[in-house]
């Protein structure tokens, strides 16, 4: 099937002079889930993130580190596998003695991340997708309509945070923005949609003016709801296919746009009326940090979801005494977060990965990969729910059976490093490079590390991976109060296992100090630690994190359930 695909694209490669296509992971919205997903369709890729090169007789996949296994099983036997921070596009195309001319849909890239392309070949706008001409999606497009959350949930009004975002831009002498990023303009709106499998996000795209005006993109029919309500009454509901139009009514001089999310196209229709300033769109930074009422609900979704990861840690360590795979183990996961009445669906796709699977970073089971769980094995659980008003994500790494040291020193490690950035001095280290190598140095030392970030930034009752800050070697972000961001170091030996430790915590302020707090509630696997490596004051934090989870979840479990609980504090 890929074969077929890649040959009919090399065909209208042909047919329009060209040399090669350049296909992205993303979709028009620049969303994290993408639909269509067209590197998927052409590659087989599952990845997050990634971009493919078709050229006439050589085919390259760009991956990073996270997905370097992931991607040689699905789409090694077509593609050349690129490690992004090994290799360059320039290197790569440096065997080619000219610039190649490579095709492109200018609605999926933006002018910042063209520019690494037009170093290296020559990007020709394609008008209709090439991929599109070739596979027509077969996902049935239900319409599911947006929906607003109330005032009382989100804590701040519609109208409070359009003048804070007004303020931004006026004072930076902006008369109009372009928010083109989904996430923003639900945030911005206090307006949810269901267009994307694990985030309730809206697809849509806003201009605000600064007298207030706003010009609502999206499809038609997912507006009735919208219409209706008072809060979006003044709105103008706009067809994409007039954005043109709108863009040469509209007053003022200087446009704003998010280099992140405007695509080429969009960018150079507004660039035909307006002086662009580009920025990345205030409200990346204005969602990031939570009011009180926001993180009063997602502190509330995690002890609902701890209940659930709790009464599955039981299970599958004490009550599982038949084969059963890592599928079987994913679905027995959502069967107890479906035991609350608040759990909508999950916030990404369940990361269950037993033995050599565990060492594939972001895997996916399927019919085809999934194991039977041995006793031997050490399984990695990575996973999330969408909750009213929260979204969760925690990892946990579990074993079945003794382990010999060499694990247990690296588990023990993993989660020193775990407990090392939970307790970093965030006065002195106010920034994720800072503290990302706090979290690596316990295993620096022996030379090991992982190839991901140790934390990212959530949404509430959004996005499970929200920017701008991270826990990561190159973020420079400052971390502030009301953040929330994960907690996740790991260690990953190809074929063999997975470990990661991964909790939320949300930054708060007491007496003019910032420190982490916990937001995940679940227990820690104590069979895998090396407790002489461990300090007092890491012995205690395990003591305290245990003892709250069994005052917080006893009453509602069985005895034995209760007693198990009880030993592990």
């Amino acid at each position: 099937m890929i074969k077929k695909r890649i040959i009919e694209l090399q065909k209208l490669i042909n047919l329009n002079n060209l040399d090669g296509y350049l296909i992205p992971k993303n979709d028009a919205y620049f969303s994290e889930f993408s639909n269509p997903d067209r590197l998927k369709t052409i590659s087989n890729f599952s990845g997050s993130a990634g971009y493919a090169i078709i050229l006439k007789k050589e085919n390259f996949l760009f991956i990073d580190g996270r997905y370097t296994i992931q991607a040689q099983l699905q789409s090694g036997k077509y593609f050349k596998i690129i490690e992004i921070q090994k290799y360059s596009l320039k290197n790569v195309l440096k065997k080619y003695k000219k610039k190649l001319s490579i095709g492109f849909d200018s609605q999926l890239f933006t002018s910042l991340n063209t520019k690494k392309f037009n170093k290296v070949c020559k990007l020709i706008s394609i008008k209709e997708n090439l991929i599109d001409k070739i596979y027509k999606s077969q996902n049935k497009k239900n319409v599911t309509l947006f929906y607003a959350l109330s005032q009382k949930i989100i804590g701040e009004s519609i109208q409070s945070k359009i003048n804070r975002l007004i303020n931004k831009i006026t004072s930076q002498k902006i008369e109009n923005i372009f928010i083109s990023a989904p996430e923003n303009v639900a945030w911005l709106l206090n307006l949810r949609g269901k267009d994307n499998p694990n985030s309730p996000i809206p697809n849509s795209k806003i201009i605000l003016t600064s007298k207030k005006k706003i010009y609502f993109f999206s499809c038609p029919k997912k507006i009735y709801k919208m219409k209706k309500n008072k809060f979006y009454k003044n709105f103008s509901f706009c067809e994409y296919k007039n954005f043109s139009k709108i863009i040469n009514k509209l007053k003022g001089k200087n446009f704003s746009i998010d280099e992140l999310t405007c695509s080429l196209s969009n960018e150079e229709i507004i660039k035909s009326k307006f002086k662009i300033k580009r920025f990345v769109d205030p409200c990346y930074t204005m969602k990031s940090i939570k009011n009180k009422s926001e993180i009063k609900h997602m502190i509330n979704s995690h002890i609902e979801d701890g209940l659930a990861l709790t009464r599955f840690i039981y299970w599958i360590k004490n009550k599982n005494k038949k084969k059963i795979t890592e599928i079987n183990a994913q679905n027995k996961l959502e069967h107890f977060r479906k035991l609350s009445k608040n759990y909508l669906f999950p916030s990404f796709n369940t990361i269950a990965g037993a033995g050599s699977n565990g060492a594939i970073v972001h895997y996916q089971a399927s019919k085809k990969s999934a194991k039977v769980i041995k006793k031997n094995d050490i399984f990695l659980c990575d996973s999330g729910g969408q909750y009213k008003f929260g979204t969760t994500d925690v990892t946990r790494t579990m074993c079945f059976s003794k382990q010999p040291d060499s694990i247990k020193n690296i588990y023990t490690k993993v989660l020193k490093g775990h407990i090392a950035m939970f307790s970093a001095n965030l006065n002195k280290y106010n920034c994720g490079k800072q503290i990302d190598s706090i979290a690596r140095q316990f295993l620096k030392k022996d030379g090991l590390d992982y190839a991901h970030g140790t934390g990212h930034g959530v949404g509430f009752f959004l996005n499970v991976h929200e920017g701008p800050q991270s826990i990561s070697k190159y973020n420079n972000i400052k971390l502030k109060k009301g953040m929330i961001i994960s907690n996740e170091p790991g260690y990953y030996k190809k074929n063999y296992f997975g470990i990661r430790i991964e909790n939320l915590v949300y930054i708060k302020e007491v007496k003019k100090k910032l420190s982490f707090e916990n937001l995940t509630l679940a227990p820690i696997e104590k069979d895998l630690i090396n407790y002489k490596l461990l300090t007092e004051n890491e012995k205690n934090y395990l003591f305290k994190y245990h003892l709250n989870i069994y005052t917080q979840y006893s009453k509602f479990l069985n005895l034995e359930e209760r007693k198990w609980l009880a030993s592990l504090i």
